[in-house]
């Protein structure tokens, strides 16, 4: 049994980051980490909009057998 990760930059703030690709939150297919995500809430909630959600999995390992 593997595990496999997708290992891009991120679309806001352009660091390296690793994460499951069918779960990480992306905008046209522009993965944001975990970093920018969070920082973003306050922001979005002040604005009326909704907080962005993701599983704690989108930035972990997935199994290969998923790929």
């Amino acid at each position: 049994m593997g595990y496999a990760m997708m290992v891009s930059e991120c679309g806001a703030c352009h660091q390296i980051f690793c994460y499951n690709p069918h779960l990480v939150p992306s905008l046209n297919n522009v993965p944001f980490c975990k970093s920018c995500i969070d920082a973003s809430t306050p922001e979005r909630i002040k604005r009326g909009l909704v907080p962005i959600k993701y599983s704690e999995e989108a930035y972990k390992p997935m199994d290969e057998k998923d790929l």
